[in-house]
C-alpha cells in the first residue's frame, strides 16, 4: 500500500456488542504513549474483546508487564527519535533521518499486511505508528498531535507537513483525539487544523495512566526526571545540583529503568533511581508540587490528579516547549527552560499557578473511545 493510500468509510464494521479482534499500535518513543493506551486496552479486555498488541522497546515491556497473560504481543521496530545537546543540531539529524522514517513506515505497513494475510482483525487502533493502518479493517489513529510544530513555528513548513499528514492519513475511519474540543490541553496541535475535517474527529478527553487516589498530601515537591538521552543527563545534573537547596520533603525519581533500583536519602531529599508506574502514582498523589517534562501524556496526568507544576520541556522538541508556553500563557503551569532553572526561585513561582480542571477524568472518556471503536 502506497503513503496515499488510506482506509475508505465503506469498510464493513461488526455489529455492536459483537466480541472482537483487535490490533492496537503503540508508539515507543517515551513511555508517555504506552501509559495512557494501558487502560484503553485493559477496558477492551475487560469487555472480552481480543486484543493483539503492537510495540518495541521500553513501552512494549512496560505493556507487557501490565498486561503479562492477557495480549498476545509483537515486537516491531520503529524509527529511533534521537535527541542532541542543542536544538540546531537536533532539527539537522531529524532533517537528514526523515528517508529512514519514510523507509521503516513502509517496512511497518508491509508487516502489517503480512500479519492480515494470515490474521482476522475487526479494528485496527494506531496511536502514532504511522504505517499501522489497511483498507481492508477499519483503522482508528489515536493522536493528540495532527499539526507538528516546526522550528521557530515556520508557517510554510508546517502548512507543508499538515498537508503531507492529510495526504498519507486523512481518510482513515476516524482520528481520535485524547483533548477536549474547547479548553483543551492541546492547542494547536489538534485543533483549527486547516485540511482534516471537524466532522472527521472525534474528541474524547484526556487519558491518563494514573489516577487520583485518597492520599494524604506529605511531599512538598515530586521530582521525575525523564526522556532520551543526553537530555535526561544533563536535566539530571541541575536537578541534582540544585535540589537541596529547597525547602520541605522531596522526592526525586531519576527515570534509569536499566540500573539496579537503589535510593539514597540525603538530608530532606530522597532520591530513587527508578519508580515503577505504581510507585510513580503513589507519589504524584502525594505530592503537593510536581516537577517534570512537558510531555503531552504527563499534562494529561497533572490534570487528572488536579496538580500544580513546574515543567522544564526537553530542549529540541518543539511540540513540549510549544506546550510549555501555552500552559504558561493560559495560566495553567508554570514552565522554564532547563538551562535557566533555578529550582528554589522557580517553585516558588510554581505554587502561584492552579493547574488545569477537565471537563471530565479518563474513566469517562474511556468510555468514549469504547463507544467510537467496538460500538
Amino acid at each position: 500500500m502506497i503513503a496515499g493510500q488510506s482506509v475508505p468509510a465503506t469498510v464493513p464494521m461488526p455489529r455492536s456488542g459483537a466480541r472482537l479482534k483487535v490490533l492496537f499500535a503503540v508508539a515507543s518513543w517515551g513511555l508517555g504513549h504506552a501509559t495512557r493506551d494501558l487502560p484503553l486496552i485493559s477496558r477492551m479486555l475487560d469487555c472480552g474483546h481480543h486484543v493483539t498488541v503492537v510495540s518495541s522497546g521500553r513501552a512494549l515491556a512496560v505493556l507487557k508487564q501490565e498486561l503479562i497473560g492477557r495480549c498476545t504481543f509483537l515486537e516491531w521496530p520503529e524509527f529511533p527519535v534521537r535527541i542532541s545537546k542543542s536544538a540546531p543540531l537536533f532539527y539537522a539529524r531529524f532533517t537528514l533521518s526523515l528517508p529512514l522514517a519514510v523507509r521503516m513506515m513502509f517496512a511497518e505497513n508491509r508487516a502489517l499486511h503480512a500479519l492480515l494475510h494470515f490474521e482476522h482483525f475487526d479494528r485496527i487502533v494506531s496511536d502514532s505508528r504511522f504505517g499501522v493502518r489497511s483498507s481492508k479493517v477499519a483503522s482508528f489513529h489515536l493522536a493528540h498531535g495532527l499539526r507538528m510544530i516546526a522550528p521557530r513555528r515556520n508557517p510554510l513548513l508546517e502548512v507543508g507537513m499538515e498537508y503531507v499528514f492529510w495526504r498519507c492519513y486523512g481518510r482513515v475511519t476516524r482520528f481520535i483525539v485524547p483533548d477536549f474540543a474547547s479548553h483543551g490541553l492541546s492547542g494547536e496541535l489538534s485543533h483549527d487544523l486547516r485540511f482534516i475535517p471537524p466532522e472527521q474527529m472525534s474528541f474524547i478527553g484526556i487519558l491518563s495512566g494514573v489516577r487520583r487516589r485518597q492520599l494524604p498530601e506529605d511531599i512538598d515537591c515530586y521530582v521525575s526526571i525523564s526522556g532520551p538521552e543526553p537530555q535526561r543527563t544533563i536535566l539530571e545534573r541541575i536537578i541534582l545540583e540544585q535540589v537541596y537547596d529547597l525547602h520541605g520533603r522531596v522526592v526525586v525519581s531519576l527515570g534509569k529503568p536499566d540500573e539496579a533500583v537503589r535510593s539514597y536519602r540525603r538530608r530532606n531529599v530522597t532520591v530513587y533511581s527508578y519508580v515503577n508506574r505504581r510507585q510513580q502514582e503513589d507519589l504524584m498523589n502525594r505530592a503537593r508540587l510536581v516537577i517534570s517534562r512537558s510531555g503531552y501524556s504527563t499534562i494529561m496526568e497533572l490534570a487528572e490528579l488536579g496538580k500544580r507544576a513546574l515543567l522544564i520541556p526537553t530542549p529540541g522538541q518543539t511540540e513540549q516547549e510549544y506546550l510549555a508556553d501555552l500552559h504558561l500563557r493560559l495560566g495553567n503551569f508554570y514552565s522554564v527552560s532547563q538551562k535557566h532553572l533555578n529550582l528554589p526561585r522557580d517553585v516558588e513561582i510554581a505554587h502561584d499557578y492552579p493547574g488545569y480542571k477537565p471537563a471530565h477524568f479518563t474513566d469517562q472518556s474511556i468510555e468514549k473511545f469504547m463507544q467510537l471503536v467496538a460500538g
